[in-house]
């Protein structure tokens, strides 16, 4: 019974495998659909493929660059200002760190700029696009003089249409101190509004504000559109608001979702400047680094044959799967790789070597102690199993560390080492131990030589 379920893996790893394979290099196999098309007279299609995503440093991309609106904060805020908008761009962008843009604050003269390079794009109004619109939000206050202002413009109504943006101005609290929003439904109308939450320091600012103007509006505005102008009734601690208007519910949907991408802390326009930029290192690097992890992996399977023989065969076997898997994840994910990208792969490529060389050695000792080899096995991998886990997991941790607080240089390394620590685990236990069972079970395992 356990040789069957084990054989049946076995049989679905290496489907898996040239599925994978397939979808890696469809090239390969289009030459092979076209040599039967013409050999049988077949209509087969070809396989659609995809390319991999390569970074900057290998690609190129392009490069947009835009200028920030200071001129509503006070100088000594500006170099924070300019860190929060650059972080809110980047994660709109990176999204899972698969992307790894490069965004950088430019400060000429008195101007302030955001650097902004996606690789992978050529066409500028594409990577507009893949920035997509970055809402500016801000809560302004009525002006001291806002009476003579009605007065002198009597058409004016705080809640009704007109040059309502005259009445008020700019407060502290912007888009940088908000912390998540959502939308909620109006219990009688049903009609929808979207719900702000701000972090720790933005709740002390909206309970100062709302503090010094009770009884008065408070205008929330959206890109220097006003959305809605409530009355503040009382002080209001905690740091929630709402922002009601004329919304359809996907126009909430939209506006929430776009806010929790970030709110810029300070407003930008259009670029001022889109480029076509080419790859810092280029593809001689790429070539040089892939032409190194061949015969590197070439020694590997060297090694691992010399030393453990059958098994050192059936791991190198594994570990073809392995990265074959791998790198089908990263189409199918369209991950960015850059050269640290790559770094974290062969990384976690000698993870799962380690793991392989822990199972073989424990097996080999039982072998030894006079077990047969179908309870080696076993036990093998129940004893070297603490050690595969402990020594993955530590590494997954320091992984998500990376992913957690890392640039997205360093979020594009670390995602790519947890992907390959996972699945260099699951070639170790599963692939492995499967093919060493199924072959427990044959004459193969008579011969000594082959297992000692």
């Amino acid at each position: 019974m356990q040789k069957q379920y084990y054989k049946l893996i076995s049989i679905g790893v290496i489907i898996l495998a040239i599925v994978a394979a397939v979808f890696v290099q469809p090239s390969f196999f289009n030459k092979g659909i076209d040599f039967v098309n013409q050999k049988l007279s077949w209509g087969v299609p070809h396989i659609q493929g995809k390319e991999f995503m390569l970074g900057l440093d290998l690609q190129g991309g392009v490069e947009l660059l835009y200028e920030a609106d200071l001129s509503d904060l006070d100088p000594e805020a500006h170099s924070q200002a300019m860190n929060g908008l650059r972080d809110v761009i980047e994660r709109r962008i990176n999204t899972l760190g698969v992307r790894e843009p490069e965004v950088e604050a430019v400060i000429s003269g008195d101007t302030y700029r955001l650097k902004v390079r996606i690789p992978g794009i050529t066409d500028p109004q594409e990577a507009i696009k893949e920035i997509g619109r970055t809402p500016y939000l801000e809560f302004q206050e009525l002006k001291k003089d806002y009476e003579e202002i009605q007065e002198r413009n009597q058409e004016v109504e705080v809640t009704g249409e007109g040059e309502i943006e005259a009445l008020f101005q700019p407060t502290e609290l912007t888009g940088r101190y908000l912390k998540g929003a959502g939308i909620a439904f109006d219990q009688t109308t049903n009609q929808p509004y979207i719900t702000l939450e701000f972090n720790e320091q933005g709740a002390i600012i909206f309970e100062e504000i709302t503090g010094r103007n009770i009884e008065k509006p408070i205008a929330i505005f959206i890109d220097g559109e006003v959305l809605s102008a409530p009355n503040v009734s009382q002080r209001i601690t905690g740091g929630t608001a709402q922002i009601t208007g004329e919304f359809t519910t996907e126009e909430a949907k939209f506006l929430a979702r776009n806010l929790n991408a970030g709110a810029l802390p300070v407003p930008i326009g259009e670029p001022i400047s889109m480029v076509t930029v080419g790859p810092t290192l280029g593809m001689i690097s790429l070539q040089k680094s892939l032409k190194a992890g061949f015969f590197g992996f070439l020694a590997v399977i060297i090694f691992l044959i010399i030393i453990y023989r059958l098994p050192g065969l059936l791991a190198s076997i594994a570990l073809l799967i392995y990265g074959v898997l791998l790198l089908a994840l990263f189409k199918l994910g369209s991950f960015t790789l850059t050269l640290s990208g790559i770094g974290g792969f062969i990384l976690s490529l000698g993870m799962a070597v380690d793991a392989n060389i822990l199972i073989f050695s424990r097996m080999r000792e039982e072998i030894r102690s006079g077990k047969d080899l179908a309870s080696s096995v076993d036990e093998g991998f129940k004893r070297a199993w603490p050690s595969i886990r402990d020594g993955n997991l530590t590494t997954l941790i320091v992984g998500l560390i990376l992913f957690g607080v890392g640039t997205s240089f360093v979020q594009g390394f670390a995602i790519t080492l947890c992907l390959g620590i996972l699945i260099s685990m699951f070639s170790a236990v599963f692939i492995s131990r499967s093919f060493l069972v199924v072959l427990a079970q044959t004459r193969l395992s008579k011969i000594n030589k082959l297992w000692l």
